[in-house]
């Protein structure tokens, strides 16, 4: 009786720790879209650090503890502004107080061209006027204080800050740091070259 009763103290802990980690430090996210190719794969599983930028309260979204915020390059997840119940995962292009333009494809920041990181690439030769789209043409637009702009590494096809605005910083849930495994959808197999790759 002792051992059942043992057995279920040592489950329930369990379940609570593994609750605490979820919540506060760690979460896994499997990657559904090609808006971060290269940088991450549709079937990318990804651990995402939540205390990098301090303790939030899960259900407010207030900061207990703060550490630090994002910073510009940092590839995050975040709550989609559109449909809060879904989550997001862009890079940091800027952040509150940035001034940010894009103009035939190219980022600049505060009137700098940024670099871009080896995972991005640009899918579609042609360039799209600031009229059509802005896509490949855009601003200048200021970041307002609290707010980050963010965009897919997969340029051409991202979903991102230059179509639906800001993403709040409280909305932030973590940074994303290392790809812990990855599944081929197509070849039906693993992807063992990408297993403990770290995300930067």
């Amino acid at each position: 009786m002792n051992t059942i009763k043992e057995y279920t103290q040592a489950v329930f802990f369990a379940l609570i720790i593994a609750l605490f980690v979820r919540t506060f430090i760690v979460q896994a996210f499997k990657i559904p879209s090609g808006s971060m190719i290269q940088t991450l794969l549709i079937g990318d599983h990804i651990l995402v650090n939540k205390f990098t930028y301090g303790v939030k309260n899960p259900i407010t979204r207030d900061t207990w503890i703060k550490m630090g915020d994002p910073k510009r390059g940092d590839v995050i997840v975040f709550i989609f502004p559109l449909e809060r119940d879904k989550d997001f995962i862009k890079r940091v292009i800027g952040v509150g107080g940035d001034t940010i333009k894009i103009v035939n494809k190219k980022v600049y920041v505060n009137g700098k061209p940024v670099k871009d990181p080896p995972g991005v690439q640009h899918t579609d030769p042609n360039i799209l006027p600031a009229g059509v789209s802005p896509r490949d043409n855009m601003g200048p637009i200021k970041v307002p204080e609290g707010k980050l702009f963010v965009m897919g590494d997969n340029r051409d096809q991202s979903f991102d800050s230059r179509f639906w605005g800001f993403v709040p910083v409280r909305d932030v849930k973590g940074k994303a740091f290392i790809i812990y495994f990855s599944w081929n959808t197509e070849t039906k197999r693993i992807r063992w070259n990408r297993v403990g790759h770290l995300i930067k």
